[in-house]
């Protein structure tokens, strides 16, 4: 086997090829998921605790008397889940075509020369009784 013919049959996995989709469509929706998570999630979630808080940003939450900044944590964790279920939505989307591809019957499979030639013994034998 050539190393062409090789590097092919490596390529065309399934587990390559759905690394490969995962990752273009993660870092095509990256942006559009965080644009969301930033821009209208995590305001009109924590919109009124940073007023009560009385903060201007989500990273203006630390823990007092310390550099920790949960405010940050917060917001990735919402990042990671908003992106993990866009993923998810197309990843069903994905699936659902698949099974339609595969719901159509598979055509009948041919038969092989002995099959052909025992039924056809079969036949004569069944005419001449």
């Amino acid at each position: 086997m050539s190393i062409i013919s090789e590097f092919k049959q490596f390529a065309m996995r399934g587990n390559v090829i759905d690394l490969a989709v995962g990752v273009v469509i993660g870092s095509a929706f990256g942006k559009i998921v965080s644009s969301l998570v930033d821009d209208l999630i995590t305001p009109a979630i924590l919109t009124p605790a940073l007023k009560a808080a009385k903060l201007a940003d989500l990273s203006d939450l630390v823990i007092p008397g310390t550099a920790i900044k949960y405010g940050n944590f917060l917001s990735q964790i919402i990042s990671f889940v908003m992106v993990a279920f866009a993923l998810f939505l197309i990843i069903k989307a994905i699936n659902a075509a698949k099974k339609k591809e595969d719901a159509r019957p598979a055509p009948a499979p041919e038969s092989t020369k002995s099959e052909v030639l025992l039924t056809e013994i079969r036949d004569s034998l069944k005419a001449n009784k």
